[in-house]
């Protein structure tokens, strides 16, 4: 489980495409001169890391970097199809008991894609709009809980598929908003009580 506040924004390393004996496996940096990673080389083999708001586990660690194996249902419903060398991406290590939740429970397992709408300056802030499927936006409320790319978010409104919050500069520096860009795929995470309120009316 995890918390959508992200820790460090790390970058794609190294892409192994998968073939008949083994899945897409990731090779990820994390930031230099982040505390919150100085200990990634002892991390336990197994655990798991949020990388742009997908759980990930844990199969190989060095000094300042992390493999990952990725199945071909995961690059499916997911931005790390389009993945490269390079790439930008938001990470968070999992919840510990005791640990503040600082932001919503989130389980790291991506629902479906949004694309971003639009993004425009409101005071000090900048507003967001994203576009998700029917299916989703329907799990979708106003001041609930959505993650975008893994980042915990309250939402503004909701306007049919679209939806939009307010990103406040520390979250865009912190994290890969700062590169996004109009028409660019996030991973979203509808809020889990969301998920099972509906399923809950549907059974009723």
């Amino acid at each position: 489980m995890f918390t959508g506040i992200i820790t460090g924004v790390g970058d794609v390393r190294d892409v192994r495409p998968a073939d008949s004996v083994s899945d897409t496996r990731l090779v990820i940096g994390v930031p230099a001169g982040n505390p919150d990673w100085a200990g990634i080389g002892e991390v336990a083999l197994g655990a798991s890391i949020a990388c742009s708001g997908c759980c990930l586990t844990v199969v190989e660690r060095g000094p300042d970097w992390f493999a990952v194996e990725v199945s071909g249902e995961t690059l499916s419903k997911t931005t790390l199809g389009a993945w490269r060398t390079g790439t930008r991406i938001n990470l968070e290590r999992a919840l510990r008991m005791g640990d503040e939740l600082g932001g919503h429970v989130v389980s790291g397992h991506v629902d479906g894609l949004g694309e971003v709408v639009s993004m425009r300056p409101e005071g000090g802030s900048t507003r967001w709009r994203f576009r998700v499927s029917r299916e989703l936006a329907r799990f979708i409320a106003p001041k609930g809980s959505v993650a975008v790319n893994g980042v915990s978010l309250t939402v503004n409104e909701v306007d049919g598929t679209e939806f939009g919050v307010n990103i406040i500069p520390h979250t865009e520096t912190h994290t890969n908003f700062a590169t996004l860009a109009v028409g660019d795929a996030v991973n979203i995470e509808i809020d889990m009580l969301a998920r099972y309120v509906a399923r809950l009316a549907e059974v009723a």
